[in-house]
């Protein structure tokens, strides 16, 4: 049987800072911009209903978190301010977030520029 995730035991929401700072029981810690939260949202709407079918997310450079639900004991509902607010964000997808952050933030940046879309949403 695989080891349980780890479990956040401090999470702040730095709106100045536009960070998402999430401490976990085995020592590790995070900061998630608001923008990576925003266009690796774990919903449906974004991620499809299966492999191939993710919407590339663009203009999301100013994107705030209007506020942060919990989700029983393993997750939480994040409500952006685009009015966003399906993605139900795991523990342990905070955490793979978190550990992946710079590879994925790469991704997204290579992707737009594939595309010639722009994280500015103006």
């Amino acid at each position: 049987m695989p080891a349980p995730a780890p479990t956040p035991t401090n999470i702040k929401l730095r709106k100045q800072s536009c960070l998402l700072e999430v401490e976990f029981d085995d020592g590790n810690a995070f900061s998630l911009p608001f923008e990576l939260l925003r266009v690796y949202s774990p919903s449906a709407e974004v991620r499809g209903h299966g492999p191939g079918q993710e919407v590339l997310q663009v203009g999301k450079e100013n994107v705030n978190i209007s506020a942060i639900e919990p989700v029983g004991n393993y997750a939480v509902k994040i409500k952006f301010d685009d009015l966003h607010d399906s993605g139900i964000f795991s523990w342990k997808y905070l955490y793979e977030l978190g550990e992946r952050r710079e590879e994925l933030w790469t991704t997204y940046l290579a992707e737009l520029e594939k595309r010639g879309l722009k994280r500015d949403p103006r």
